[in-house]
């Protein structure tokens, strides 16, 4: 996406691209498959204008020269190259168009109600067509790959500005690059590996919006070689000043349109806050980290900022003051995990953090009181570890303060102890035969709640017991025994029907996340099992 200067078009669909590429990291629901559609058919919207905008430009190149009698031979070779710029795109777009209609198709084409498809994931489909089946790499993605930079190599005679690559491989790609998985890919694989039918046709779509900008980039130093710019004046454009920038549902929303312009022969003075704003192509960005003290009961804060542009104009300074209202909203913790409405007491409790309304800015840090907290490899993961009845999460993001959330904990439930006689559990009310009294087994069985939330901490293992073999309350026989089961032939061979055994549990450890073992309390359960 890179380039020199960009239009509003270009930059949105530049913000696209990275939401497309946010998107492709998250785990796939039906919302986000819709998200896929909805960019997908954005991208569609957008690129269909660009179409028309280039064409203008050839046409805009054609009137130019018609108006001088006796074009030179630079203008018809101008107006040639312009004519093979456009045959050239257009042929692109129709092949990727082609894999389009191809991925549709294959996936069952559109839904019964015609708003969507009838297969929108489809990963299967795209995977064999677009990279190959078996591994092979023989897929429809390696020919669009040598076609987007062949592209790119016939659209440098045209505008050096061009990139070598329009198709990308992992290791090239300045985002895939930094992840030890994605850089191994090649282009294919990158973009088509394990993604939704939607997916790939916002990839498609978004490869689309490339070479249509790269094919207006250079139709534009054409039509500058005979005076035909499509716009004669490019730092005109239409602005709005909204009343506010946050509307409720079922109010109204006012704004005021107008237009805006800077000239080449003017260099204006900005300021922000008393400091100097960098000036480029007539333009000041301000930019500063929102804050408030305090906030409405909707959770906004109404702000205002002002700036200062200053103009000479035949050597008298001329100063405007800008005032923008603007609204800070708090951001809202989301806090995804299983377990979210209370923590267990020295267990490693994973959470995911969000703040959705930070985006891809969101680069959060955490602390606790109460516990401590350990920062997950992916953004916004991580795992609390309390040490007391009540835990703090403080949230932080690029080092400024976000909010905290609090959270009740609560004590690992303890597991139930089970003993078992050849295999089966005992019966204390109907006894086991003397004689077969003998693979004998002590269980403690997690908590069934507390196992499927936290599996890594849910794994006990008896380490101690004992048992004895009761005659008219005497004992005839006994052992002590280390870890969950013991043979207990000796007791069989000495036992007479009326006899009893006497299971006593004298330790059980649980190992945590750390895969070290620790105490449990289990108080002192015994078992007593008649014999008959």
């Amino acid at each position: 996406m890179a380039g020199g200067k960009e239009t509003p078009r270009q930059k949105m669909i530049g913000m696209m691209y990275l939401f497309l590429t946010a998107l492709l990291a998250l785990n796939v629901s039906s919302a986000i498959l819709l998200k896929f559609q909805f960019l997908d058919s954005s991208l569609q919207e957008v690129n269909k204008k660009t179409v028309n905008d280039n064409a203008g430009v050839v046409s805009n190149i054609q009137a130019a020269i018609a108006e001088n009698k006796t074009p030179s031979a630079n203008d018809k070779r101008v107006l040639q190259s312009a004519q093979d710029v456009r045959k050239q795109t257009s042929e692109l777009v129709s092949y990727i168009e082609g894999l389009r209609q191809m991925l549709i198709d294959k996936t069952g084409g559109p839904n019964e109600d015609g708003t969507g498809y009838a297969q929108p994931e489809g990963n299967d489909i795209v995977a064999i067509n677009m990279i190959g089946a078996a591994s092979k790499n023989n897929g429809a993605a390696y020919d669009l790959k040598g076609k987007l930079n062949n592209y790119a190599k016939f659209l440098k005679q045209y505008n050096p500005n061009t990139p070598d690559k329009l198709a990308l491989d992992g290791s090239e790609d300045p985002v895939a690059s930094n992840d030890p998985t994605q850089r191994r890919k090649d282009f294919a694989q990158l973009n088509f590996e394990e993604t939704p039918m939607v997916a790939a046709l916002a990839v498609l779509s978004q490869k689309e919006s490339e070479v249509l900008k790269y094919e207006a980039d250079a139709l534009q130093k054409l039509a500058q070689q005979v005076g035909a710019d499509i716009i004669k004046f490019e730092k005109i454009f239409a602005m709005a000043r909204a009343e506010s920038k946050t509307v409720a549902a079922g109010t109204k929303y006012t704004a005021e349109m107008f237009i805006a312009a800077s000239s080449n022969n003017i260099t204006p003075k900005m300021s922000f806050q008393g400091k100097t704003v960098k000036v480029e192509n007539g333009l000041g960005k301000v930019e500063f980290v929102a804050a408030a003290s305090q906030y409405d009961a909707d959770g906004n804060s109404k702000q205002t900022w002002k700036g200062q542009v200053t103009i000479n104009q035949n050597g008298k300074d001329t100063t405007f003051t800008v005032t923008e209202d603007y609204v800070v909203a708090k951001p809202v913790i989301q806090v995804q995990s299983a377990s979210v409405q209370a923590l267990y007491f020295q267990c490693a409790n994973e959470l995911n953090i969000q703040v959705p309304a930070l985006g891809a800015v969101y680069d959060p840090s955490f602390s606790a009181s109460g516990g401590s907290a350990v920062k997950g490899a992916k953004k916004g993961e991580v795992t609390i570890i309390p040490n007391s009845t009540e835990v703090t999460i403080n949230v932080s993001s690029g080092g400024n303060a976000i909010g905290k959330e609090t959270f009740k904990v609560r004590p690992i439930p303890k597991p139930e102890i089970v003993a078992l006689v050849n295999g089966k559990p005992v019966d204390v009310k109907r006894g086991v035969p003397a004689q077969s009294f003998r693979a004998v087994e002590i269980q403690a069985v997690a908590d069934e709640g507390f196992k499927q939330l936290l599996p890594n901490e849910a794994r006990y293992r008896v380490t101690k017991w004992r048992a004895f073999l009761v005659r008219n309350n005497q004992p005839v026989d006994q052992g002590e025994f280390s870890g969950p089961t013991a043979n207990l032939t000796s007791f069989a061979s000495k036992a007479n029907k009326g006899d009893r055994v006497v299971i006593e549990v004298v330790d059980v450890k649980r190992l945590n996340y750390k895969g070290q073992a620790v105490d449990v309390n289990v108080g002192s359960p015994n078992f007593n099992v008649p014999l008959n």
